[in-house]
């Protein structure tokens, strides 16, 4: 778009962003939540107001979009007002939606193997296994170089990761077999995983999330389950291993050990041995 086709407004929203460091995907979103919203009011962006967001939340809410959708774009439109338009009520104006608390799905150990034993070829079933064995996401393990194997420390270096930070995740022996194996047979010269059309860019989390559902389809699987799972399932398994919890924030890059905390309501061993109160009562049983 030519520099003077440029609203004025956008363009300002565009020099906030870029001055607190926000990435390129997050501005995108802020910027297509801000023009939704004037699509649908048939307002420019110096027209709207706050009475404009809550039309647009109500449309939004009775299309029946998810709340953790809904919520990105007001916090998108949160910024515009509060920051762009310098109007700092818009916290109060625009309200944030409460979301249902949900526990994540969860494989057995015996499932997450069908499952990468199923994948579509060596590439997928590697990719899958860093996904799981590392507990990346998606858009980490698809942006991994080959350099980011650290066989010496037994570490993978994230770079970049959600929140914009590096960190070390782990390196089993045996994730660093089948990486080794995958190498040999591919030699991949820069990325991880290249693209199947250049070897000079890296496949895509969409690609990545396409071959985990035939995996999944393959393997029989009919949990809900998404790409995320593996992740999920990594932190999990941990946790039933007994592994200390904060440990397991820093495996994952989580700011805060509530994040983490929610895996403690699904490991299965944090609730075997315990004996209900009502067991303790040694009540007679009531007759038949």
């Amino acid at each position: 778009m030519p520099e003077e086709a440029i609203h004025p407004l956008r363009r300002r929203m565009v020099e906030d962003m870029t001055l607190r460091n926000f990435d390129q995907r997050t501005q995108q979103a802020y910027i297509r939540a801000v023009r939704s919203c004037c699509r649908y009011c048939d307002r420019t962006p110096g027209e709207l107001t706050f009475e404009d967001v809550r039309r647009y939340q109500l449309h939004l809410t009775q299309s029946g979009l998810a709340p953790a959708s809904i919520n990105g774009a007001m916090v998108a439109l949160r910024f515009f007002f509060r920051v762009t338009l310098k109007r700092p009520e818009a916290l109060d104006y625009i309200p944030i939606a409460r979301q249902p608390q949900r526990l994540p799905v969860v494989l057995t150990p015996d499932e997450v193997a069908r499952l990468l034993q199923a994948a579509p070829g060596l590439k997928w079933r590697t990719a899958l296994s860093v996904a799981y064995g590392a507990g990346l996401r998606a858009a980490e393990v698809v942006g991994l170089k080959v350099g980011d194997i650290d066989s010496q420390r037994m570490r993978i270096r994230v770079e970049q990761g959600k929140g914009r930070r590096d960190r070390d995740a782990l390196l089993s022996p045996h994730l660093l077999a089948t990486l080794r194996n995958w190498w040999k047979v591919a030699r991949p010269p820069v990325w991880l995983f290249p693209n199947r059309l250049t070897s000079f860019n890296a496949v895509t989390p969409r690609s990545l999330n396409r071959a985990f559902h035939v995996a999944v389809r393959t393997a029989g699987i009919s949990k809900p389950v998404c790409l995320h799972t593996l992740r999920h399932c990594f932190a999990t398994h941990l946790l039933e291993q007994n592994v200390d919890v904060r440990v397991i924030q820093v495996l994952l890059g989580h700011k805060k050990l509530e994040t983490t905390s929610v895996y403690t309501h699904v490991a299965a061993k944090t609730l075997d041995g315990i004996e209900s109160p009502l067991d303790l009562l040694q009540l007679r049983p009531p007759p038949a």
